[in-house]
């Protein structure tokens, strides 16, 4: 059962990622005929543009950038686009830089520059396409002037280990960089820009993703040093971006961009909510009754996987309305606030640990849940989540592991390693938050 288990939730996930594949999403929403670029109400006479710069970045945007120059080919004049290291497809006409993430490094800085340099080439008459997916926020890092590479990236981990929440975080890159929060768009004009966007936020705030290049940003310096009080961070922020922000806060540095003209538009092409579609599509096709959660998850990701084993013991006693065999999905993102010092593993991993401490051993309700990352990535590990049902509850027992000593340690991912749950799938090419797949099958006969 176990197997069969793990094997149906494999492809309800792999389903989910199909859905959201970054390259079919540009395909479905741009077409290129008779000379005009297509998408989203808007028509782009390709003859009249002299160039046609292609910029960006984030976990998802090689693929993107793919879908570009199938559409337009040698069209396309030139073009950089930024991604994580391994996160690469084959290209000819868009040059990709790899980089660091989820903390930047200096091939983040060169390519970020080298992108705004070719934004700030634009001129009217051009076209410039910008690809942003989730991880463009540490993938362009730009710092302002009197800010290093160094104090970003050490800016970056304070925030992580805090417990911070994407938008925190990004509010607080956008007042330490000149491209994000509509800054790169600014650097684009006069030319036209046309921005995809792939979401890894809940609720598709398009100012959030990637901390919003493109897109008028609403945050302000004043919510960007509330982040800092919220977790009282003081000390260990370093002083030059506390610097920057208090003068932010006095009116001595220009805010970041609050209009953008009407030659710039935005439009998010793919979400977590597609990624869920996909996911319930297949699940029913395999027979499973399906109770969809929703994609705005979120929440402590113990207290998230505790409530999923809650809702998955109900289900399969025959509570409520959803009965067996029955798959509850739920897409979003769960935080992990306090990370030991030297712990590994993820918020995927975390959850599926919770949920793996309500479940006893060789329960007969088979309850297999499986949580993971759509990018293929969970924290600082190479897994993209974990699993967890009773036959691993039963082989943690067995080798003496203690749940709650890995939680207070952080080490969820040497917990799975040892009981051969851990679920990697490698970069996937998409980048839309995470997935959970719980699947209660019927009660077998004792």
């Amino acid at each position: 059962m176990s197997k069969q288990l793990h094997a149906q939730a494999g492809r309800i996930f792999k389903a989910a990622l199909i859905a959201a594949d970054p390259e079919q999403a540009i395909l479905r929403h741009v077409s290129v005929k008779h000379g005009v670029f297509a998408t989203g109400g808007r028509k782009y006479q390709l003859d009249r543009y002299r160039n046609i710069y292609v910029i960006g970045g984030g976990k998802a945007s090689a693929a993107m950038a793919r879908a570009i120059e199938r559409l337009l080919g040698k069209r396309i004049t030139a073009g950089v686009v930024n991604v994580k290291y391994g996160h690469t497809k084959p290209l000819r006409r868009v040059e990709l830089v790899e980089c660091g993430h989820p903390v930047p490094d200096e091939n983040g800085v060169g390519g970020a520059r080298r992108i705004a340099a070719m934004a700030a080439s634009a001129a009217a008459g051009d076209l410039v396409i910008c690809l942003i997916s989730g991880g463009a926020s540490a993938l362009m890092p730009a710092p302002v002037e009197g800010i290093t590479l160094a104090e970003k990236q050490a800016t970056t981990r304070v925030l992580l280990e805090c417990g911070a929440d994407i938008g925190e975080i990004n509010c607080i890159r956008k007042h330490i960089s000149t491209l994000k929060g509509g800054q790169l768009a600014r650097l684009s004009l006069p030319a036209d820009v046309l921005s995809l966007m792939l979401s890894d936020v809940i609720g598709d705030d398009l100012s959030v993703i990637g901390s919003g290049p493109t897109v008028p940003d609403p945050s302000t310096f004043a919510e960007a040093w509330a982040v800092l009080e919220k977790y009282q961070t003081f000390s260990e922020a370093p002083t030059s971006c506390i610097h920057h922000l208090q003068c932010g806060l006095k009116g001595q540095v220009s805010e970041t961009l609050k209009q953008l003209p009407d030659t710039i538009h935005n439009l998010l092409i793919a979400d977590n909510d597609r990624a869920v579609e996909g996911a319930a599509e297949c699940a029913r096709k395999l027979g499973y009754a399906v109770h969809n959660l929703g994609s705005d998850l979120a929440g402590e990701s113990w207290e998230v996987g505790v409530r999923l084993a809650e809702l998955g013991r109900d289900i399969s006693r025959g509570l409520g309305s959803i009965h067996p065999p029955a798959c509850v999905l739920s897409g979003g993102e769960t935080v992990v606030s306090r990370v030991a010092p030297n712990g590994k593993g993820g918020r995927n991993q975390e959850l599926a640990l919770a949920f793996l401490s309500q479940v006893p051993v060789d329960d007969p309700s088979c309850l297999t849940l499986l949580s993971a990352g759509t990018d293929g990535e969970d924290g600082p590990t190479d897994a993209a989540g974990a699993w967890a049902d009773p036959a691993l509850r039963t082989e943690a027992v067995r080798l003496g592991l203690d749940i709650d000593d890995f939680r207070q340690r952080s080490c969820s991912y040497d917990f799975f390693r040892r009981i051969k749950g851990l679920f990697i799938t490698g970069p996937t090419g998409t980048n839309v938050m995470d997935l959970r797949v719980l699947l209660i099958p019927t009660r077998q006969a004792p």
